[in-house]
Parts: structure tokens; C-alpha cells; sequence
């Protein structure tokens, strides 16, 4: 008998009726705000519909001040999505712990996600999305 615990493989679910995910480019500038900064400003958000949840808005990397961003060890796992790694915003304090999140390798059904970061709104001042001038 071996004390070698056998690996959990993580399971997968595909979207459809009963947890429904759309993504849609959003044609409105959305512009991310922490400590007077703005960390990220894009005309080329996407947003994310997953079922009851809120939108999410997913901005593209380039669209982001990465310099105001912290890589942190935390993780969590998406089974719709895939494996989901967090920055915090230090200049946002405790409150901006792990407040950015992004599915570096999403799985093939949110593909569009890659290379996107999305915030949550209660870990950052705001998340505008300005009128056109």
C-alpha cells in the first residue's frame, strides 16, 4: 500500500442552459481607478455574462499599468474557466489584496479571456465606464 496520495484531476464543465457564459466585446470605454491612479483604461474590454453572477469586465493586458500590479501565490480553479491566478494593487492597500484576476491558459469555450485581467469592484475605487465625449 503506497502513502502517496493519487493526483485529483479537476473537473471540467462545458456552458449551456443551465449555466450559460457569453462573452461580448463592450463598446464603451472602461477605465479602472485605485488610490487617485488609473491601472487600467481600454476601449477593448470584453464582458464576460455568466450566469446569475454580475458582469465582469475583462481588459486586455496592454490596456493595463502592469507596474502597478503584484503578482500574489493565491489560485483558484474555474471549472468552466480553468486555473485563475491574482495580483494585488499595492497602492490600494489591504483593501486591494488579490483584487485582479486573469485565466492565463482559460479553457477552449472563454478562449477570448486570455490575456485579459478583470477587477473586483469592491477591491478598487472604480470601474468607470465614462460617456463618449
Amino acid at each position: 500500500m503506497s502513502d502517496r496520495a493519487e493526483p485529483k484531476t479537476k473537473p471540467i464543465k462545458i456552458p449551456g442552459q443551465d449555466h450559460p457564459i457569453t462573452i461580448e466585446p463592450n463598446a464603451h470605454r472602461v477605465v479602472v481607478r485605485v488610490a487617485g491612479r488609473i491601472v487600467a483604461d481600454t476601449q477593448d474590454a470584453l464582458t464576460l455574462h455568466e450566469a446569475g453572477y454580475a458582469a465582469v469586465h475583462y481588459i486586455p493586458l496592454e490596456d493595463v499599468d502592469m507596474t502597478l500590479l503584484e503578482r500574489t501565490d493565491h489560485a483558484t480553479y474555474c471549472p468552466y474557466k480553468g486555473d485563475c491566478a491574482y495580483y494585488s494593487i499595492p497602492t490600494g492597500g489591504e483593501r486591494s489584496i488579490n483584487a485582479v484576476w486573469t485565466y492565463e491558459a482559460p479553457y477552449a469555450v472563454v478562449a477570448a479571456i486570455k490575456d485579459h485581467l478583470a477587477f473586483y469592484p469592491d477591491r478598487v475605487d472604480s470601474i468607470e465606464q465614462p460617456a463618449s465625449n
